[in-house]
């Protein structure tokens, strides 16, 4: 009767719990984390000793890779052939590792992402640094395990004459747990390990100032700081930012190119490239003309052509910022010690491989004495065969058979059997005196060798010494110079108020979202009533909504219709000239689809117990400190609710103590203290600053100080100036007072702002037609006034905003404005004849 199979109930929590954790320390310890006294995975270190095995030295010629992979997966590594080879291939790239362990022939890929040949095209040996890893490796040096089917042994580690972990770095991500360890430059690292050696107290920070600086990258590149470096000594964790070694060069045409030799560890540069056309190509990077490729054998060289209006240092900066010529690298340094994972601070990572070095010494200097007993023995044994040599030749020619002699010989001279077989063994030539002499010379020497060997074993002092004298010797085989270059400055941005000037400047936004920044200087003050002259070229229908003065250092806070506030510095307004349009504001700021920038503001500081103050279109006002929009995201931070038919229109700067005046379409202004507003919440909707009459709405909202004149501009090119004493203080709320007598001559109020008579004003037409004009020239009028004429406009013409500017200092101007302006009348009645 055939027996069914027995069937065995299990816990399948407890089979899932169990079979994971056997497959996590599959992963951890036999495939992505690297051993800390060799600093190799296991398909590294079996790669190397099939190399190794198979004789392909770095002496010898080269071998097809297909060759080597073959005798790794079929004795040692049970995993895919790509597995391997792509291995394989890293450890021959120049870019990857900083001291190359396998000597490449052929296609093995590039810093482009390019693939490397397929096995069966390549050739490779072993590199002459590679062969130190495995110096010494037959004298019982370190211990072999068996490979995964029990057919052939396998090194559980090598016997790395020089420390690989920190020299090569390593990579790996494991389960539930990751390494990311930075190459070193070989001499430093070594100059670390003799330092321990000799002073086992030493702190790290005393191995960082005077040994090891810090990472070494095959690639280059300059890395920012080094407290990110010292947190990594530290702890064994921390970040680096790496940047590209960039020149800034005058070209004998008059433009600036910014020439890239080196760039961040592991960044493909021609993804790289593409990233810095893309941006240049969707305006997000302006003043970029041409980017080349001119990398060669010689080196790596990108070259990046910019306009000549172009600064290079902000540009260069931009490019750090937006692309992968500045990148981070997190260091964690987690190793297998003893088999278990752990994260090693530096000191601890060189302490371990000194600890192994100790342990290969001495186990070699352990095989040496055995081998020199071992000699010292038949060379005694030789030496007692001379001494009774006619004894000794008569005892074995009356020996009837080789064990017989052998027998005899132990029996009459006290000899052992190895000693014996020596004697039997030993040439007839060896019994010249010239050869007596050389054995007892070899004798002699062996004597001396095991006392010395004896000697090294009795004292840790000497063992260290031998690892001192061996370490320099690499230092002095394969040292070489530094690559990347470690700054002392912190690893923040350098900011581009470091580097370009700080200067005054105007910023023009579209109805349409087109902006740009322009120097205040490039337009001159003319006198009132003037033309004026073409300030921006605008699109069919679009024209200019906000127009300020700020400075490129300055922070600028743009507040849109949704209520949101977005932020750029001056700086980062690309500059366009006089008649340009600009770029679109999203190529500068995130902003959302339907959303249109209503109010801007300028920041320098954020000031404790400062306040912003808005107004929206429908008289709702809010007060809300401005440090709640210290941190505002690229994307952009709510700043106020609206209601669903309403939108932001103003936003004011305060220090909590001023008056806040509120204009309207028609003419009515009210005045309060603003601590008629409490404080409240970022996201608040507000209170009623000022109750409205059908049919209108708020124009503009300002503060309102002491001894200043009230100016208010309609849309017909009228003006004039108010003093602010003619507006009585009104609780927040009220319908306000009279400020101006509109009619169809005059249009409706467009801007009610406060002037000191001190500034310059700027007025821009929808067209973009701007004039400049000293605010003092404007008249003095009574609130119940029209004002004067302005600036002439056509019948369709309308003014769409007004700025006020700081005044300029050249004020010998004045004759040839006057001559422009009278030259201009003459052309227009001309035109008018015609």
């Amino acid at each position: 009767m055939e027996q069914r199979p027995s069937v065995e109930e299990i816990n399948i929590s407890n089979e899932m719990r169990t079979s994971f954790l056997d497959y996590a320390m599959s992963v951890i310890v036999s495939r992505a984390l690297p051993d800390v006294r060799d600093g190799l995975k296991p398909v590294h270190r079996r790669i190397l000793y099939a190399m190794h095995d198979l004789g392909m030295h770095a002496d010898k010629a080269y071998k097809k890779s297909a060759r080597i992979v073959g005798e790794v997966i079929g004795k040692y590594h049970p995993h895919g052939d790509s597995a391997v080879y792509d291995a394989m291939v890293r450890m021959a790239q120049d870019f990857n590792f900083r001291n190359m362990l396998v000597d490449g022939h052929g296609n093995f890929g590039s810093v482009d992402g390019d693939s490397a040949a397929a096995m069966r095209y390549t050739e490779a040996r072993m590199s002459k640094i590679s062969m130190e890893l495995l110096r010494d490796i037959n004298k019982n040096t370190i211990d072999y395990l068996d490979n995964y089917d029990g057919t052939e042994r396998e090194p559980a580690v090598l016997p790395a004459k020089f420390p690989n972990l920190l020299v090569n770095g390593a990579s790996g991500i494991a389960v539930g747990m990751a390494t990311n360890i930075p190459p070193h430059q070989l001499g430093e690292v070594i100059d670390a390990v003799l330092t321990i050696s000799e002073n086992p107290d030493i702190t790290i920070e005393e191995l960082m100032e005077n040994h090891l600086h810090g990472p070494d990258f095959p690639t280059g590149g300059i890395i920012l700081g080094r407290s990110g470096i010292r947190n990594a000594y530290e702890t064994g964790k921390g970040s680096l930012t790496i940047r590209s070694k960039a020149d800034i060069v005058e070209e004998s045409n008059g433009k600036t190119s910014i020439i890239v030799t080196e760039i961040p560890f592991q960044v493909n540069k021609a993804r790289l490239i593409e990233k810095i056309a893309e941006l240049a190509r969707d305006k997000k990077i302006e003043g970029i003309t041409d980017l080349r490729d001119e990398s060669d054998r010689e080196g790596m060289r990108i070259v990046i052509e910019l306009r000549r209006d172009a600064n290079a240092n902000v540009v260069l900066n931009n490019l750090y910022k937006q692309t992968a010529l500045q990148t981070s690298f997190g260091i964690n340094m987690l190793a297998l010690v003893d088999g278990q994972p752990k994260v090693l601070n530096i000191k601890q990572t060189l302490s371990h491989y000194l600890e192994h070095q100790k342990e290969v010494i001495i186990r070699r200097t352990k095989y040496d004495l055995e081998k020199a007993e071992a000699r010292a023995h038949i060379l005694e044994g030789l030496r007692i065969a001379l001494d009774h040599l006619d004894d000794v030749i008569e005892l074995i020619r009356q020996s009837q058979t080789t064990d017989e002699a052998r027998d005899g010989l132990m029996n009459r001279f006290g000899l052992s059997e190895k000693q014996a077989q020596a004697i039997l063994d030993m040439r007839l030539q060896r019994l010249t005196g010239l050869e007596r002499e050389k054995i007892e010379n070899e004798f002699k020497e062996v004597k001396e060798l095991i006392a010395e060997l004896k000697a090294i074993l009795a004292d840790d002092e000497k063992v260290l010494e031998i690892i001192r004298e061996e370490l320099l010797e690499i230092k002095e085989k394969y040292n070489d110079t530094r690559r990347t270059e470690i700054t002392v400055g912190g690893a923040d941005f350098i900011e581009d108020e470091d580097l370009i000037p700080e200067e005054t400047v105007i910023i023009s936004l579209t109805h349409r979202g087109y902006i740009k920044r322009l120097p205040a200087t490039t337009y001159r003050a003319q006198r009132r009533g003037g033309r004026g002259i073409q300030g921006m070229g605008t699109n069919d229908e679009d024209f200019v909504e906000h127009l300020l003065s700020t400075s490129t250092h300055d922070t600028i806070l743009f507040f849109t219709n949704k209520g949101k506030v977005y932020r750029a510095k001056g700086y980062e307004i690309p500059e366009f000239g006089r008649t340009a349009k600009g770029i679109p504001l999203v190529n500068v700021l995130q902003i959302e689809k339907g959303e249109w920038v209503n109010a801007v503001i300028t920041v320098k500081e954020y000031v404790d117990d400062w306040y912003l103050f808005f107004t929206t279109r429908k008289g709702i006002s809010k007060r809300t400190t401005l440090d709640n929009f210290a941190n505002i995201r690229r994307g952009g931070l709510r700043a106020i609710n609206l209601r669903e038919d309403d939108e932001l229109i103003s936003v004011r700067l305060t220090d909590g103590q001023k008056d806040i005046m509120i204009g309207t379409q028609n003419g009515l202004l009210i005045r309060f203290h603003e601590e008629d507003v409490r404080s409240m919440g970022r996201t608040a909707a507000g209170v009623k600053g000022i109750t409205l009459r059908e049919g209108d709405e708020v124009v503009s909202m300002e503060i309102l100080n002491s001894d200043v004149n009230v100016l208010t501009v309609t849309s017909k090119g009228y003006g004039k100036r108010t003093p602010e004493e003619e507006y009585r203080l009104q609780n927040r709320g009220g319908k306000g007072i009279l400020t101006c007598r509109l009619n169809e001559k005059n249009g409706h109020v467009v801007a009610v702002k406060p002037v000191t008579g001190e500034e310059d004003l700027m007025l821009m037409t929808a067209s973009g037609v701007l004039i400049r004009m000293p605010s003092e020239s404007i008249s003095q009028t009574g609130r119940n006034t029209q004002g004067v004429k302005l600036i002439r406009l056509a019948d369709d013409e309308e003014v769409a905003t007004v700025a006020r500017v700081e005044k300029e200092e050249e004020e010998d101007i004045e004759e040839e404005n006057e001559a422009e302006n009278n030259s201009s009348e003459k052309e227009q009645t001309d035109t008018n004849k015609e």
